[in-house]
């Protein structure tokens, strides 16, 4: 079985959307085999962000994704990680599909509702940046 990492953004939280996006996740047969919520600081934003972390628009991005706490999970199924993205739709939510999660409740590229792991690589590396070995229970 394959696992995946999301992170519930701030818009999501703000929105009181976090159980309708779950339960979307849940009725796709996805356990969710972990999970926590906290608030995000600058270091582990850096590290998880350092793809953009010297780009003019990082500060927007840090400033967004630490102003509220958000919910982490690691989800696990078959083919999740393109499963999830699927149901996500595309990362800019001005594009994505009605009857995605992202074109249900995005507004924009940065405002997305939910982050994912784009591959099982990435997947690995975020669940050990964001949990213990010992957190995940599948």
């Amino acid at each position: 079985m394959e696992k995946t990492f999301i992170i519930l953004k701030p818009d999501c939280m703000e929105k009181g959307l976090a159980g309708e996006v779950l339960q979307r996740f849940e009725k796709e047969g996805f356990a969710i085999v972990a999970s926590k919520m906290t608030r995000l600081e600058s270091p582990i934003l850096r590290e998880h962000y350092a793809h953009v972390a010297d780009k003019p628009f990082f500060p927007e991005i840090e400033e967004f994704m630490s102003s509220r706490p958000v919910i982490m999970a690691a989800l696990e199924g078959e083919n999740v990680i393109q499963r999830v993205r699927d149901l996500l739709g595309p990362t800019d939510s001005t594009k994505a599909p009605a009857g995605t999660i992202r074109g249900d409740f995005g507004t924009d590229m940065m405002k997305n509702m939910v982050h994912a792991s784009d591959a099982p690589e990435t997947a690995a590396a975020e669940l050990q940046r964001f949990f213990l070995e010992s957190e995940i229970y599948g």
